[in-house]
Protein backbone atom coordinates (compact mmCIF):
# COMPACT_ATOMS: atom_id res chain seq x y z
CA UNK A 1 0.00 0.00 0.00
CA UNK A 2 1.57 3.28 -0.54
CA UNK A 3 2.62 5.28 2.16
CA UNK A 4 0.81 8.91 3.36
CA UNK A 5 3.99 10.83 2.15
CA UNK A 6 4.74 9.45 -1.23
CA UNK A 7 0.64 10.95 -2.75
CA UNK A 8 1.27 14.04 -1.20
CA UNK A 9 -1.91 13.44 1.36
CA UNK A 10 -3.14 15.32 3.82
CA UNK A 11 -5.81 13.77 6.77
CA UNK A 12 -8.02 15.25 8.86
CA UNK A 13 -9.74 13.30 11.87
CA UNK A 14 -12.38 15.27 14.03
CA UNK A 15 -13.79 13.56 16.78
CA UNK A 16 -17.25 14.95 17.64
CA UNK A 17 -19.47 14.22 20.35
CA UNK A 18 -21.80 12.04 18.04
CA UNK A 19 -19.73 11.09 15.00
CA UNK A 20 -16.00 10.48 13.52
CA UNK A 21 -15.31 12.01 10.53
CA UNK A 22 -11.91 11.46 8.66
CA UNK A 23 -11.00 13.17 5.26
CA UNK A 24 -8.15 11.97 3.37
CA UNK A 25 -6.93 14.86 0.97
CA UNK A 26 -4.50 14.83 -1.96
CA UNK A 27 -2.61 17.87 -2.68
CA UNK A 28 -2.56 17.94 -6.27
CA UNK A 29 0.36 20.18 -8.46
CA UNK A 30 -1.81 23.29 -7.93
CA UNK A 31 -1.81 23.40 -4.91
CA UNK A 32 -5.93 22.53 -4.04
CA UNK A 33 -7.56 20.07 -2.19
CA UNK A 34 -8.45 16.78 -3.76
CA UNK A 35 -10.94 14.88 -1.72
CA UNK A 36 -9.73 10.97 -2.16
CA UNK A 37 -11.61 9.30 0.86
CA UNK A 38 -13.50 9.55 3.81
CA UNK A 39 -14.46 8.06 6.89
CA UNK A 40 -17.45 7.66 8.73
CA UNK A 41 -18.32 6.32 12.31
CA UNK A 42 -20.82 7.15 15.35
CA UNK A 43 -18.95 8.09 18.01
CA UNK A 44 -19.36 6.20 21.49
CA UNK A 45 -17.09 7.50 24.78
CA UNK A 46 -17.42 10.91 23.87
CA UNK A 47 -19.08 13.58 25.53
CA UNK A 48 -18.94 17.80 25.22
CA UNK A 49 -16.04 17.63 23.16
CA UNK A 50 -13.81 15.31 25.98
CA UNK A 51 -12.99 11.65 25.83
CA UNK A 52 -15.24 9.66 29.21
CA UNK A 53 -14.20 5.74 27.79
CA UNK A 54 -10.99 5.71 26.15
CA UNK A 55 -11.73 2.40 24.55
CA UNK A 56 -14.56 3.00 23.24
CA UNK A 57 -12.85 6.10 21.55
CA UNK A 58 -10.23 4.21 20.15
CA UNK A 59 -12.61 1.39 18.62
CA UNK A 60 -14.94 4.63 16.72
CA UNK A 61 -11.38 6.12 15.37
CA UNK A 62 -10.03 2.57 14.15
CA UNK A 63 -13.01 2.06 12.30
CA UNK A 64 -13.39 5.61 10.39
CA UNK A 65 -9.64 5.32 9.86
CA UNK A 66 -9.95 1.59 8.24
CA UNK A 67 -12.79 3.15 6.29
CA UNK A 68 -10.73 6.33 4.67
CA UNK A 69 -7.95 3.83 4.15
CA UNK A 70 -10.09 1.18 2.42
CA UNK A 71 -11.23 4.52 -0.07
CA UNK A 72 -8.08 6.22 -0.66
CA UNK A 73 -6.02 3.05 -1.34
CA UNK A 74 -3.66 4.21 1.67
CA UNK A 75 -2.11 3.69 4.63
CA UNK A 76 -2.77 6.65 7.26
CA UNK A 77 -0.14 7.07 9.58
CA UNK A 78 -0.46 10.82 10.84
CA UNK A 79 -3.66 13.10 11.23
CA UNK A 80 -4.59 16.80 11.84
CA UNK A 81 -6.64 16.51 14.95
CA UNK A 82 -9.41 18.43 15.52
CA UNK A 83 -10.33 19.64 19.79
CA UNK A 84 -13.14 21.00 21.22
CA UNK A 85 -14.59 21.43 24.68
CA UNK A 86 -15.81 24.06 27.45
CA UNK A 87 -11.57 24.04 28.48
CA UNK A 88 -10.90 25.90 25.70
CA UNK A 89 -10.20 29.36 26.04
CA UNK A 90 -8.68 32.32 24.59
CA UNK A 91 -6.38 35.89 25.04
CA UNK A 92 -5.97 38.81 23.35
CA UNK A 93 -1.68 39.73 23.73
CA UNK A 94 0.49 42.54 22.55
CA UNK A 95 4.62 41.99 21.96
CA UNK A 96 6.83 44.62 21.16
CA UNK A 97 10.46 44.46 20.18
CA UNK A 98 13.04 46.77 18.69
CA UNK A 99 13.91 46.26 15.05
CA UNK A 100 17.76 45.58 14.22
CA UNK A 101 18.36 46.73 11.04
CA UNK A 102 16.18 49.45 9.97
CA UNK A 103 14.10 47.08 8.22
CA UNK A 104 11.70 44.12 9.06
CA UNK A 105 13.34 41.15 8.12
CA UNK A 106 11.39 37.46 9.23
CA UNK A 107 13.42 37.35 12.20
CA UNK A 108 11.93 40.43 13.41
CA UNK A 109 8.60 38.90 13.12
CA UNK A 110 9.50 35.77 14.65
CA UNK A 111 10.46 37.42 17.70
CA UNK A 112 7.60 40.00 18.46
CA UNK A 113 5.15 37.00 17.98
CA UNK A 114 7.58 35.03 20.36
CA UNK A 115 7.33 38.26 22.73
CA UNK A 116 3.27 38.38 22.56
CA UNK A 117 3.11 34.84 23.40
CA UNK A 118 5.64 34.77 25.94
CA UNK A 119 2.64 35.43 28.68
CA UNK A 120 2.50 32.98 31.64
CA UNK A 121 -0.02 30.04 31.41
CA UNK A 122 -0.64 27.86 34.07
CA UNK A 123 1.00 24.56 33.80
CA UNK A 124 -2.23 22.28 33.33
CA UNK A 125 -3.07 24.18 29.80
CA UNK A 126 -1.16 23.96 26.78
CA UNK A 127 -1.05 26.52 23.91
CA UNK A 128 -3.01 25.38 20.58
CA UNK A 129 -2.23 28.64 18.52
CA UNK A 130 -0.78 31.92 18.57
CA UNK A 131 -2.54 33.77 15.79
CA UNK A 132 -1.15 37.40 14.60
CA UNK A 133 -3.84 39.75 14.11
CA UNK A 134 -1.62 42.91 13.22
CA UNK A 135 1.11 44.73 13.34
CA UNK A 136 2.37 48.43 14.03
CA UNK A 137 5.63 49.92 13.16
CA UNK A 138 6.45 53.31 15.14
CA UNK A 139 3.33 55.02 14.91
CA UNK A 140 2.03 53.40 12.22
CA UNK A 141 -1.33 50.64 13.21
CA UNK A 142 -2.61 47.98 11.27
CA UNK A 143 -0.10 46.70 8.98
CA UNK A 144 -0.78 43.03 7.78
CA UNK A 145 2.65 42.29 6.59
CA UNK A 146 5.65 44.14 7.72
CA UNK A 147 8.42 42.55 6.34
CA UNK A 148 10.64 44.54 4.48
CA UNK A 149 9.47 48.01 5.63
CA UNK A 150 10.97 50.21 7.93
CA UNK A 151 11.15 51.21 11.44
CA UNK A 152 12.29 51.35 15.02
CA UNK A 153 10.44 49.40 16.76
CA UNK A 154 7.32 46.87 16.12
CA UNK A 155 4.76 46.14 17.78
CA UNK A 156 2.26 43.13 17.42
CA UNK A 157 -1.44 41.74 18.37
CA UNK A 158 -2.00 38.04 18.76
CA UNK A 159 -4.63 36.06 19.84
CA UNK A 160 -3.76 32.83 21.94
CA UNK A 161 -6.15 29.90 22.39
CA UNK A 162 -5.32 27.20 24.92
CA UNK A 163 -6.80 23.97 26.30
CA UNK A 164 -6.32 22.17 29.38
CA UNK A 165 -3.37 20.14 28.55
CA UNK A 166 -4.92 16.55 29.98
CA UNK A 167 -8.37 17.00 27.67
CA UNK A 168 -5.36 17.15 25.20
CA UNK A 169 -3.49 14.85 26.43
CA UNK A 170 -6.59 12.02 26.30
CA UNK A 171 -7.22 12.81 22.85
CA UNK A 172 -3.67 12.40 21.40
CA UNK A 173 -3.60 8.95 23.51
CA UNK A 174 -6.54 7.78 21.49
CA UNK A 175 -5.24 8.74 18.17
CA UNK A 176 -1.92 6.99 19.04
CA UNK A 177 -3.67 3.19 20.09
CA UNK A 178 -4.72 3.56 17.01
CA UNK A 179 -0.90 3.47 15.62
CA UNK A 180 -1.38 7.38 14.42
CA UNK A 181 0.50 10.24 15.11
CA UNK A 182 -1.39 13.65 15.48
CA UNK A 183 0.79 16.29 13.49
CA UNK A 184 -1.32 18.90 15.24
CA UNK A 185 -3.88 19.64 17.54
CA UNK A 186 -6.33 22.55 16.16
CA UNK A 187 -9.09 24.12 17.27
CA UNK A 188 -12.43 22.76 15.77
CA UNK A 189 -13.72 26.30 15.43
CA UNK A 190 -10.97 27.56 13.78
CA UNK A 191 -10.97 24.60 11.88
CA UNK A 192 -14.54 25.18 10.15
CA UNK A 193 -13.63 28.30 9.29
CA UNK A 194 -11.05 27.51 7.15
CA UNK A 195 -13.74 25.75 4.78
CA UNK A 196 -16.40 28.08 4.83
CA UNK A 197 -15.34 31.13 4.81
CA UNK A 198 -14.66 33.48 2.30
CA UNK A 199 -11.39 36.23 3.26
CA UNK A 200 -14.36 38.87 2.38
CA UNK A 201 -16.16 37.76 5.10
CA UNK A 202 -13.35 37.42 7.23
CA UNK A 203 -12.30 41.19 6.59
CA UNK A 204 -15.97 43.08 6.70
CA UNK A 205 -16.18 40.72 10.08
CA UNK A 206 -17.91 37.83 10.64
CA UNK A 207 -18.92 35.01 13.38
CA UNK A 208 -18.87 30.70 12.45
CA UNK A 209 -20.68 29.32 14.69
CA UNK A 210 -20.48 25.21 14.51
CA UNK A 211 -23.47 23.74 16.16
CA UNK A 212 -22.33 19.93 16.54
CA UNK A 213 -24.27 17.29 19.46
CA UNK A 214 -22.39 18.52 22.07
CA UNK A 215 -20.95 22.19 22.08
CA UNK A 216 -21.15 25.22 20.02
CA UNK A 217 -17.57 26.17 19.02
CA UNK A 218 -17.29 30.05 18.10
CA UNK A 219 -14.81 31.60 16.09
CA UNK A 220 -15.39 35.64 15.26
CA UNK A 221 -13.07 37.00 12.43
CA UNK A 222 -13.05 41.07 11.70
CA UNK A 223 -10.26 43.04 9.77
CA UNK A 224 -9.36 39.74 8.88
CA UNK A 225 -8.08 38.72 12.09
CA UNK A 226 -9.34 36.05 14.41
CA UNK A 227 -10.36 37.92 17.69
CA UNK A 228 -12.37 35.94 19.62
CA UNK A 229 -12.61 32.01 20.40
CA UNK A 230 -15.18 30.42 22.11
CA UNK A 231 -16.74 27.09 23.21
CA UNK A 232 -20.75 26.53 24.64
CA UNK A 233 -21.22 23.35 26.10
CA UNK A 234 -24.91 22.80 25.06
CA UNK A 235 -26.21 22.23 21.75
CA UNK A 236 -28.00 19.65 19.73
CA UNK A 237 -28.06 17.01 22.41
CA UNK A 238 -30.16 18.93 24.25
CA UNK A 239 -32.61 19.47 21.81
CA UNK A 240 -32.28 15.32 21.55
CA UNK A 241 -32.91 15.02 24.74
CA UNK A 242 -36.27 17.34 25.47
CA UNK A 243 -37.89 15.21 22.55
CA UNK A 244 -37.06 12.00 24.51
CA UNK A 245 -38.62 13.31 27.37
CA UNK A 246 -41.45 15.04 26.45
CA UNK A 247 -42.77 12.30 24.02
CA UNK A 248 -40.87 9.72 26.36
CA UNK A 249 -39.20 7.77 23.53
CA UNK A 250 -35.52 6.47 23.59
CA UNK A 251 -32.75 8.57 22.95
CA UNK A 252 -31.94 6.87 19.54
CA UNK A 253 -35.43 7.17 18.33
CA UNK A 254 -35.93 10.71 19.47
CA UNK A 255 -32.76 11.50 17.70
CA UNK A 256 -34.21 10.30 14.30
CA UNK A 257 -37.29 11.82 14.84
CA UNK A 258 -35.12 15.41 15.62
CA UNK A 259 -33.14 14.95 12.15
CA UNK A 260 -36.16 13.25 10.27
CA UNK A 261 -39.26 15.64 11.01
CA UNK A 262 -37.96 18.32 13.17
CA UNK A 263 -38.45 22.19 12.58
CA UNK A 264 -36.75 25.09 14.52
CA UNK A 265 -39.77 27.75 13.59
CA UNK A 266 -43.43 26.19 14.54
CA UNK A 267 -45.16 28.34 11.76
CA UNK A 268 -43.20 26.50 9.05
CA UNK A 269 -44.73 23.05 9.97
CA UNK A 270 -48.16 22.19 8.87
CA UNK A 271 -51.12 21.40 11.84
CA UNK A 272 -52.27 18.29 9.72
CA UNK A 273 -48.69 16.88 9.87
CA UNK A 274 -48.73 13.84 11.65
CA UNK A 275 -45.63 11.08 12.55
CA UNK A 276 -45.16 8.21 14.51
CA UNK A 277 -43.07 8.42 17.81
CA UNK A 278 -42.10 4.72 18.88
CA UNK A 279 -42.82 4.22 22.76
CA UNK A 280 -40.27 3.07 25.62
CA UNK A 281 -41.06 -0.74 27.22
CA UNK A 282 -42.91 -2.52 24.39
CA UNK A 283 -45.57 -0.07 24.66
CA UNK A 284 -47.47 0.62 21.14
CA UNK A 285 -46.15 3.72 18.80
CA UNK A 286 -48.46 6.92 19.49
CA UNK A 287 -49.30 9.47 16.50
CA UNK A 288 -47.94 12.76 17.10
CA UNK A 289 -48.38 16.50 15.62
CA UNK A 290 -45.08 17.64 13.71
CA UNK A 291 -46.79 20.73 14.79
CA UNK A 292 -46.07 19.61 18.37
CA UNK A 293 -42.29 18.66 18.04
CA UNK A 294 -42.27 22.00 16.18
CA UNK A 295 -43.01 23.63 19.84
CA UNK A 296 -40.67 21.41 21.76
CA UNK A 297 -37.79 22.42 19.37
CA UNK A 298 -38.24 25.85 18.60
CA UNK A 299 -37.73 27.34 22.71
CA UNK A 300 -34.33 25.18 22.48
CA UNK A 301 -33.22 26.57 19.68
CA UNK A 302 -33.98 29.88 20.53
CA UNK A 303 -32.00 29.17 24.09
CA UNK A 304 -29.09 27.83 22.13
CA UNK A 305 -29.00 31.11 19.76
CA UNK A 306 -29.72 33.62 22.82
CA UNK A 307 -26.10 31.81 24.12
CA UNK A 308 -23.98 32.55 21.02
CA UNK A 309 -25.67 36.41 20.75
CA UNK A 310 -24.97 36.69 25.09
CA UNK A 311 -20.95 35.59 24.07
CA UNK A 312 -20.74 37.70 21.06
CA UNK A 313 -21.97 40.44 23.15
CA UNK A 314 -19.39 39.77 25.97
CA UNK A 315 -16.57 39.80 23.35
CA UNK A 316 -17.69 43.33 22.62
CA UNK A 317 -17.92 42.58 19.19
CA UNK A 318 -21.82 42.46 18.61
CA UNK A 319 -21.40 46.04 16.14
CA UNK A 320 -18.34 44.48 14.65
CA UNK A 321 -19.89 41.52 12.34
CA UNK A 322 -21.14 43.17 9.34
CA UNK A 323 -21.24 40.46 7.24
CA UNK A 324 -23.58 38.06 9.96
CA UNK A 325 -23.27 34.27 10.95
CA UNK A 326 -22.04 31.37 9.50
CA UNK A 327 -24.07 28.24 10.81
CA UNK A 328 -22.31 24.91 10.49
CA UNK A 329 -22.22 21.56 12.08
CA UNK A 330 -24.59 19.18 11.91
CA UNK A 331 -27.03 20.56 14.57
CA UNK A 332 -27.23 23.93 12.10
CA UNK A 333 -28.92 21.71 9.66
CA UNK A 334 -32.57 21.49 10.75
CA UNK A 335 -35.35 23.16 8.51
CA UNK A 336 -36.29 26.63 9.72
CA UNK A 337 -32.67 26.93 11.68
CA UNK A 338 -31.15 29.58 9.27
CA UNK A 339 -34.93 31.69 9.46
CA UNK A 340 -34.96 31.36 12.79
CA UNK A 341 -31.42 32.65 13.52
CA UNK A 342 -32.18 35.86 11.05
CA UNK A 343 -34.53 36.47 13.12
CA UNK A 344 -32.81 36.07 16.61
CA UNK A 345 -29.59 37.87 15.63
CA UNK A 346 -31.42 40.75 13.36
CA UNK A 347 -28.26 40.09 11.17
CA UNK A 348 -28.07 37.66 7.44
CA UNK A 349 -27.18 34.12 8.29
CA UNK A 350 -26.36 31.80 6.06
CA UNK A 351 -26.04 27.86 6.48
CA UNK A 352 -22.61 26.78 5.17
CA UNK A 353 -21.06 23.93 3.63
CA UNK A 354 -16.88 23.19 2.96
CA UNK A 355 -15.38 25.54 -0.20
CA UNK A 356 -12.67 25.01 -2.65
CA UNK A 357 -12.31 21.10 -2.26
CA UNK A 358 -11.91 19.10 -5.76
CA UNK A 359 -12.13 15.08 -6.02
CA UNK A 360 -14.99 13.19 -4.44
CA UNK A 361 -16.65 16.61 -2.68
CA UNK A 362 -20.04 14.78 -3.12
CA UNK A 363 -19.09 12.94 -0.19
CA UNK A 364 -18.15 15.74 2.27
CA UNK A 365 -20.84 18.64 0.88
CA UNK A 366 -22.79 18.71 4.03
CA UNK A 367 -22.30 21.18 6.57
CA UNK A 368 -21.34 18.48 9.20
CA UNK A 369 -18.16 17.72 7.32
CA UNK A 370 -16.96 21.51 7.69
CA UNK A 371 -14.42 20.79 10.53
CA UNK A 372 -12.71 17.85 8.77
CA UNK A 373 -12.29 19.54 5.32
CA UNK A 374 -11.17 22.58 7.38
CA UNK A 375 -8.19 20.75 9.36
CA UNK A 376 -7.11 19.41 5.49
CA UNK A 377 -7.39 23.26 4.47
CA UNK A 378 -4.99 23.85 7.91
CA UNK A 379 -2.42 20.80 6.71
CA UNK A 380 -2.29 22.13 3.24
CA UNK A 381 -1.27 25.60 4.46
CA UNK A 382 0.86 23.89 7.37
CA UNK A 383 2.31 21.76 4.63
CA UNK A 384 2.91 24.62 1.89
CA UNK A 385 4.56 27.49 5.07
CA UNK A 386 6.62 23.83 5.60
CA UNK A 387 8.07 23.99 1.72
CA UNK A 388 8.84 27.20 2.32
CA UNK A 389 10.97 26.75 5.52
CA UNK A 390 12.53 24.11 4.07
CA UNK A 391 13.75 26.58 1.07
CA UNK A 392 14.89 29.08 3.38
CA UNK A 393 16.56 26.69 5.17
CA UNK A 394 18.66 25.65 2.49
CA UNK A 395 19.09 29.12 1.27
CA UNK A 396 20.94 30.46 5.34
CA UNK A 397 23.35 27.11 5.24
CA UNK A 398 24.05 27.62 1.59
CA UNK A 399 25.21 31.50 2.91
CA UNK A 400 26.73 29.98 6.25
CA UNK A 401 28.94 27.64 4.57
CA UNK A 402 30.00 30.62 2.16
CA UNK A 403 30.73 32.58 5.46
CA UNK A 404 32.73 29.59 6.44
CA UNK A 405 34.65 29.58 3.63
CA UNK A 406 35.57 33.24 4.05
CA UNK A 407 36.65 32.98 7.45
CA UNK A 408 38.88 30.05 6.48
CA UNK A 409 40.19 31.95 3.54
CA UNK A 410 38.55 29.67 0.93
CA UNK A 411 36.10 32.07 -0.62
Amino acid sequence: MPKVTERNLVVGLDIGTSKISVAVGEITPDHQLSIVGVGNQPARGMDKGGVNDLNLVIQSIQRAINEAELMADCQISSIYLGISGKHISCQNENGMVPINDKEVIQEDVDNVIHTARSVPISAERRMLHVLPQEYSIDCQDGIKSPIGMSGVRMEAKVHIVTCANDMAKNLVKCVERCNLSADQLIFSALASSYAVLTDDEKELGICVVDMGAGTMDISIFTGGALRHTAVIPVAGNQVTSDIAKIFRTPLSHAEDIKVQYACALKHLVSMEDSIEVPSVGGRPARTMSRHTLSEVVEPRYHELFELIQEEVREAGLEDQIAAGYVLTGGTAKMEGVVEFAEEVFQMPVRLAKPLAVQGLKEYVDDASYATVVGLLHYGLQAHESGIQEQSKSVGVSNLWSRLHAWFKGEF
